[in-house]
């Protein structure tokens, strides 16, 4: 695996990826390939907060 440069839209590099990082990804990824899934469609959120179903309020 090879260091990842990225630059912005006018060719002024923004940040330089290591290798290191590159590894942590994609250990990361093997253990959790939703978290880096494009179709973000249907997906369980990681963090679930409770709702509520009872309305406050009269009716």
């Amino acid at each position: 695996m090879h260091e990842v440069k990225v630059f912005d839209s006018s060719g002024k590099l923004k940040k330089v990826i290591s290798i290191n990082a590159l590894n942590i990804r994609s250990k990361q990824q093997l253990e959790t390939p939703s978290m880096f899934r494009k179709n973000k469609k249907g997906r369980i959120p990681w963090s679930k907060t409770p709702k509520s179903t009872a309305k406050s309020g009269t009716q």
